[in-house]
Parts: C-alpha cells; sequence; structure tokens
C-alpha cells in the first residue's frame, strides 16, 4: 500500500504561511523550481475546486472528495503519495488518518504570529523515525500511530 507523506516547513514556534494558498501557490510557480526537472516527470495529482485544468505535466485534477480519492490512491499500485505543505487538503488528510508520514522540517525563526501546524481538532500518536540536521534547518520524520 502506498503511504502519504506530508512536507512542512514551520517556524521554531510552530507556525506556517499562508495554509489556504500554499498548494496553489506549488502548483503555479513549481514549473520554475530547481527540481523542476524531477517534478515534472514525476505523476502529479491537483486537488482544486478552483483550477480549470491541470496543464503541468503528468498532472491529474481531482476534483470532488478528497479523502475517497487519496484512499483510492493508496490502494493503488505506485509510488508513495507527497502532499507540500500543510494547507487544507493535509488538514484534511491528517483528520481521516490517512497520512502516514510526516517531515516536519524547522526553520529557525520565531514567527511571533500566523498559523500553528498543529490545533484543536488535529490530534495524532506520532513516533519519531528520524531526525536530520541541514545548515540552519532541522528535520524531523514523524510515523503516524493509527
Amino acid at each position: 500500500m502506498r503511504k502519504v507523506i506530508e512536507y512542512t516547513l514551520v517556524s521554531a514556534d510552530g507556525a506556517f504561511d499562508d495554509p489556504v494558498n500554499l498548494g496553489f501557490k506549488l502548483y503555479q510557480g513549481g514549473r520554475a523550481h530547481p527540481w523542476a526537472g524531477r517534478l515534472n516527470a514525476i505523476p502529479k495529482y491537483v486537488f482544486s475546486s478552483t483550477l480549470g485544468s491541470a496543464d503541468w505535466n503528468n498532472s491529474t485534477l481531482v476534483r470532488g472528495d478528497a479523502v475517497a480519492e487519496v484512499t483510492r490512491l493508496k490502494e493503488q499500485e505506485g509510488g508513495d503519495l507527497l502532499i507540500f505543505g500543510h494547507g487544507v487538503l493535509a488538514e484534511r488528510l491528517l483528520r481521516a488518518q490517512l497520512t502516514d508520514v510526516i517531515d516536519l522540517s524547522v526553520y529557525p525563526v520565531l514567527a511571533g504570529s500566523g498559523r500553528q501546524f498543529f490545533r484543536d481538532g488535529q490530534a495524532a500518536q506520532l513516533r519519531l523515525a528520524a531526525v536530520k540536521a541541514f545548515s540552519k534547518i532541522v528535520k524531523m520524520t514523524y510515523e503516524l500511530q493509527h
């Protein structure tokens, strides 16, 4: 079975920016990303109720019940499913217990405000699986216990 892996960058006090538009910004700007070549080659599922079409290479536009669709995708053959950012889709999947791994990268700044990564209604049992330090960022990989 495929895993759902969420990758999110947060400040040291747990804030992240613009959860409503983060996925949209990644989709719109991803073609110019340093990893654009790799991202162009892999299949992408774009969950949106506002886009008219998904014209990025290897993209499939998904509308409707995201929980049902991700449940179906997890049961198919293929690589793991990666979500960039903790937007509305990631929150829904976490609440539905479909998220298997959270890669939480902490940037050493105190934002002092902003939406917090974990909030009321987002309870989860986590098991620390790995820690990796980069020049300024520490990435903690948590496996969710369902």
